[in-house]
């Protein structure tokens, strides 16, 4: 026996080794390195308190287990996957000691008792290997199902162990040759050892409630076993052992309770969970014929389903034929107290929680639902293929093992990474919306936003509104801001106003919207979505300053400075902020402060090319050409392609009598940049310094073209039309000039800051 027990093992971690760096994926990052309350063990009450929107929320005890994995190496993967493995082992031998004593019962030994073992290490070893086990194993956060399966073994094997203990079967005692125990008022003598199993299957049954609801049908299959194989009838059974099936019984106030506590979890379980139980019962016909399919033929194994539905009975018919002769098969052999009843039983009440008539609108179909009820499938055949076969049936099970241990150590490849796992999923179920925007959000962290757009367009496409688990409006939202990062702003603009049509509140539309239409130089709009933005509680600094941004743009640049300053009080250390400080204050004439703000931001990052080119500017505002020089050289240094920077340079070089190195740095301003309508009148107003008039006016000409409502450009021009003797011309631009400055509301200076302000933080 402990041979068969150990090959079971080592079989098991051979099939498993290579699972013990697989990532966390899909609902496990949320319910551990999302989770706080496992970050401590002590206090042990928020520990057994998780939050209901987990998948371990109402589950205290998976969630205890996940708080000691924790514990022991933070958010690294190894020793959660260690601990999946070994409640995966030991299940397995669990399962091997139900098998073995069942078939050393009484009812069943003469055809099976002289390869109880044998046949026990097959049927647990078959289980224990199974790929269709993978999802259960492999995928951490469903460690949920593994463990409350090892808890409904141990339930069972407690109470076999107690009735051996109590030689109320043909086990151990009764076979020693020992007498039937006494009896004292019609009740057998129970022995210390008994009391002792029958509290661990109690133990095992309430730690189970407290682990996941699949637990539910344990206290039904123990006393269904009892009358099967122990007692002849249910009367005898619970006569025998009343207090002990009033406490399993008992066990389900604690389940009840946990899934009140969860409020369906969170909408998502039920029958207020948006699928009728009518629909659900027909998908689940489809889903379950499929989970008895792989069993056998374990290809394909999907990680995730999807969402889909079958609505007409026409169109599982044959499925639920087959399920309706399995089950009415059941309750015959259960009427005539067969072992294939008990069979028959284990594998539907295990499933009914899951896979009957109370949705479950989350997931349809899973196959880590069928942890525990493959026990069945497998127990059932290979007793059957002994009962055919004999002995020879015995050189079946080493070659399935092979295989079946092969195809898990295959599946557990595709665990090696999120990419590898969603990717298969996606090859397997090309119409799953789910998979698809699982697989876009893959991408998404990797940075590969040219793969993660069709993922999430094609979501889009098969989703069709019923948002399949993730809500339609963060598909658009996330699409958006991957359309802006690849330039495709009018397109990402278009998202982000249908996930406003989907729901008017979602304030991430809001803010992500307002960025777009900063690039797209909508600043009356970008102002209004910032602002709701903020109304809604989303944004801190970054919000602030993007809005500051747009208000400034606009030419609201008063109503821009609070929220530069607001920006900073959220997060005082941040150089771009006291950059845009100083560039709004600059604009307002508050000169000094702005000087005192750029030099700030230096210190902040003195490494920082824009607040040094525009505290070059803000000097030349003060009258301080000279001064402004150097930082406007520390500019150049730092990003010698920085046009604006060539151009302040160029302006204060010239106020300080400069010209020649004045216009080598307004050309070479143009050269980096041909639209910069102010380099252009900046170099006109120094080649006219320099008596060079017929390149200024062609410099001053460029600007309009550039920008026709120049007011100073206009001016210069018809200064410089006047001098060379072309009064005609020269009256047209001193007439636009004196309409374009009488409509300004403040003076221009003789030439435009530089555009030093930080654009909008992507989306």
């Amino acid at each position: 026996m402990l041979i068969a027990g150990g090959l079971i093992v080592l079989a098991g971690v051979a099939a498993y080794h290579n699972t013990f760096s697989a990532p966390f994926v899909f609902d496990s990052p949320t319910s551990i390195t999302g989770n706080s309350t496992i970050r401590r063990l002590w206090p042990i009450w928020p520990v057994l308190s998780p939050a209901t929107n987990l998948t371990v929320g109402g589950r205290p005890i998976a969630n205890l287990s996940l708080a000691i994995n924790y514990a022991i190496s933070g958010e690294a993967v190894g020793s959660y996957h260690a601990l999946n493995l070994a409640i995966h082992l030991l299940a397995g031998l669990v399962l091997f000691g139900i098998v073995r004593r069942t078939l050393s019962q009484p009812r069943l030994r003469a055809r099976f008792g002289g390869a109880a073992l044998t046949l026990a290490c097959a049927a647990a070893g078959l289980w224990l290997l199974h790929p269709l086990q993978t999802e259960s194993v492999t995928y951490v956060i469903q460690r949920t199902e593994s463990l409350a399966g090892l808890f409904c073994l141990l339930t069972l094997y407690g109470s076999i162990r107690a009735t051996e203990s109590c030689g109320e079967t043909g086990g151990p005692s009764a076979d020693a040759g020992h007498s039937p125990p006494a009896r004292v008022g019609g009740h057998a003598r129970r022995p210390q050892a008994g009391v002792g199993w029958l509290a661990l299957s109690f133990a095992a049954c309430l730690l189970g409630m407290a682990t996941k609801e699949v637990m539910a049908s344990a206290p039904l299959l123990v006393l269904v076993y009892d009358r099967t194989f122990v007692s002849g009838g249910f009367r005898a059974a619970l006569r025998q052992r009343r207090r002990y099936y009033f406490a399993l019984a008992a066990t389900w106030i604690l389940l009840g309770w946990l899934v009140a506590s969860t409020h369906n979890r969170g909408g998502t379980a039920g029958f207020d969970s948006g699928l009728s139980p009518a629909i659900y019962l027909l998908s689940q016909c489809y889903a379950i014929v499929v989970y008895l399919k792989l069993s056998f033929w374990p290809h394909p194994l999907v990680f995730d389903y999807g969402l889909g539905v079958i609505e007409h009975a026409a169109d599982v018919w044959p499925q639920a034929g087959l399920l309706g002769a399995m089950a009415g098969g059941t309750a015959i052999a259960l009427r005539r107290r067969s072992p294939i009843g008990f069979v028959g039983l284990w594998f539907f009440a295990i499933l009914a929680p899951s896979s009957s008539v109370v949705p479950i609108g989350s997931q349809t179909m899973a196959e880590h639902r069928m942890y525990l009820p493959l026990a069945a499938v497998v127990v059932l055949a290979v007793t059957c293929l002994h009962a055919s076969l004999g002995r020879r049936s015995l050189v079946l099970w080493p070659a399935l093992a092979i295989a079946l241990g092969g195809l898990t150590l295959q599946r557990n490849n595709v665990y090696r990474s999120d990419l590898a796992l969603w990717r298969d999923t996606v090859a397997k179920r090309p119409l799953n919306p789910r998979a698809r925007y699982d697989l876009g959000i893959v991408f998404s962290d990797r940075g590969q936003f040219a793969e993660a757009v069709p993922q999430y367009e094609e979501a889009l496409r098969l989703d069709q509104g019923s948002s399949s688990g993730n809500q339609t409006q963060v598909i658009h939202t996330k699409l958006g801001h991957h359309l802006v990062v690849l330039g495709r702003v009018p397109e990402a603009v278009a998202h982000y106003r249908e996930a406003l049509r989907l729901k008017p509140d979602y304030a991430l539309a809001h803010h992500n919207l307002a960025q777009a239409l900063v690039l797209l130089d909508q600043f009356p709009e970008a102002v209004r979505h910032y602002e709701e933005a903020l109304r809604l509680n989303i944004g801190g600094a970054e919000t602030h300053a993007n809005l500051g941004y747009a208000l400034l743009h606009e030419g609201r640049v008063e109503e821009a400075i609070p929220h530069y300053r607001e920006a900073l009080r959220l997060e005082p250390n941040s150089a771009p902020g006291f950059n845009n400080l100083a560039y709004a204050l600059l604009v307002t004439g508050r000169v000094a402060e702005s000087i005192s703000a750029y030099r700030e931001a230096l210190r902040l990052d003195p490494r920082y090319a824009a607040a040094s080119a525009g505290l070059g500017y803000a000097l030349i505002q003060a009258g301080q050409p000279a001064e402004a020089v150097t930082p406007c050289e520390q500019a150049l240094r730092l990003q010698p392609d920085f046009a604006d920077a060539h151009n302040t340079l160029g302006i204060a070089l010239a106020r300080t009598g400069r010209i020649p190195e004045a216009i080598a740095h307004f050309e070479q301003a143009l050269r980096l940049d041909a639209r910069l309508a102010d380099a252009h009148n900046n170099l006109g107003n120094a080649l006219s310094a320099a008596v060079r008039p017929a390149e200024a006016i062609m410099h001053y000409e460029a600007a309009l073209r550039l920008k026709p409502d120049y007011a100073q450009a206009h001016r210069n021009l018809a200064e410089e039309l006047q001098r060379a003797g072309r009064t005609a011309e020269a009256a047209e631009h001193f007439e636009a000039a004196a309409r374009l400055e009488a409509g300004e509301k403040e003076a221009r200076t003789r030439a435009s800051p530089p555009t030093t302000a930080q654009p909008p933080a992507g989306p």
